[in-house]
């Protein structure tokens, strides 16, 4: 016999409500699963119940964030909520049964990450530099700074990185190696025009 999946998307706010409801009729608690993204922490929960499997995705739950445990109606949560805390950082508050951190023996601080420490902090420096450029832009318009004392725009090379770090990891290394063959081209055709220029 098959069964029926379906996607919703809640708010962090209404998950105890959700909680509440899908005990009072009689769902059975399936998984959480977390997912990282731009934004923070995706966490899907999965009920099921006669047949209808329906997940549930709270979108981009961020680390100062407290995520209220439904372990006092589904106790099998335990091991998702603990899993979840430790391999991406989410803060739980209220686990029925709380490993403190310490339910996976881990080498280092949340290793489930989809990005290199490389890329995260050129993710965080685009970050900066779009609300730089967007608090700029804000203070033109309301016309709080004048123009010559707005802060100069971002360099070049920092908006082509900050380009390349919201890219495919993948397709930024690429661009990057495209890039650099282009310059070490560029670069051997001045030297050749030098050396053509001191032999006439």
């Amino acid at each position: 016999m098959g069964f029926a999946t379906e996607f919703t998307t809640i708010t962090l706010p209404e998950l105890p409500e959700l909680n509440r409801q899908r005990k009072a009729e009689g769902w059975r608690f399936v998984q959480l699963l977390g997912v990282n993204t731009e934004a923070g922490v995706d966490l899907i929960y999965s009920f099921m119940k006669d047949g209808l499997l329906v997940n549930s995705k709270i979108e981009g739950v961020t680390k100062d964030q407290v995520v209220p445990s439904i372990t006092d109606n589904f106790l099998a949560a335990f091991v998702f909520e603990n899993e979840t805390h430790d391999l991406f950082g989410v803060n739980f508050e209220g686990i029925a049964i709380d490993f403190g951190g310490n339910f996976y023996a881990l080498a280092q601080k949340e290793p489930m990450t989809i990005i290199s420490p490389e890329q995260k902090a050129a993710r965080e420096k685009a970050r900066k530099i779009a609300e730089a450029k967007a608090a700029k832009e804000k203070a033109a318009k309301a016309g709080d700074t004048p123009a010559q004392e707005q802060p100069k725009a971002a360099p070049a090379a920092d908006e082509l990185e900050a380009k390349l770090a919201g890219m495919d990891p993948e397709k930024a290394a690429k661009v990057r190696a495209a890039m650099e063959a282009k310059a070490k081209k560029e670069a051997a055709r001045k030297a050749e025009a030098a050396n053509d220029g001191e032999g006439a």
